[in-house]
């Protein structure tokens, strides 16, 4: 198990089933972005009525680097992402982890609800999922070499100290859909990267 707290609990009435993306979202970007339009498409495709549902994992985790943006933040994200893309009826929630992967989706289902269709980019979560009785797509990890999230943290951590936004939108506007970056530099959340590198110093 884990030492991490377990927060959020889960809720006591989880959605029902639907079409569940899980992602840590520190930021959501581009590759993000895909998943969730695929993601959108499936359900438009299959199951019309249901509920998009969107997993913000590590939801526990403390500040780091690798996690600069609380839970709360990745939401605001997904749901700026969401209003952008007129994208209706879904339901965002925050899974903490448990470091744990044998016992993760009965972990998880806890928050997103119990056995419906996820999609995937990623191997192991599809072969977790599919052990426990769901329906997966495994979609393939497209321009990876640019989408990873610690390159895009790298990045972000560099301009974070540049105070000429038409230069950070240059450059991140290629990595994050404008709605999000709009929400990170209205609310100047890029700034803290530049402590987080080794030893706390700003970087540059």
């Amino acid at each position: 198990m884990t030492d991490l707290p377990m927060t959020p609990e889960p809720p006591a009435n989880p959605p029902m089933a639907g079409i569940v993306v899980i992602g840590r979202f520190q930021p959501l970007h581009f590759g993000h972005a895909i998943l969730l339009r695929a993601a959108a498409e499936q359900r438009a495709a299959h199951a019309a009525d249901s509920t998009l549902i969107i997993g913000i994992g590590s939801a526990n985790r403390p500040s780091t680097l690798a996690n600069p943006w609380t839970a709360e933040e990745r939401e605001s994200m997904v749901t700026a992402w969401l209003d952008a893309e007129g994208i209706e009826n879904t339901h965002i929630c925050s899974i903490p982890d448990i470091e744990d992967p044998p016992n993760w989706v009965r972990h998880a289902e806890r928050y997103h609800g119990e056995a419906g269709c996820i999609l995937t980019t990623d191997f192991d979560t599809a072969e977790l999922y599919t052990a426990a009785g769901w329906d997966v797509v495994l979609l393939p990890l497209e321009q990876r070499e640019n989408y990873e999230g610690w390159r895009v943290r790298e990045t972000a951590r560099m301009l974070s100290t540049v105070h000429d936004e038409e230069a950070v939108r240059s450059v991140l506007g290629s990595l994050v859909p404008s709605s999000v970056l709009d929400l990170l530099i209205n609310t100047d959340s890029l700034a803290r990267l530049a402590y987080m590198g080794e030893g706390g110093e700003p970087v540059g």
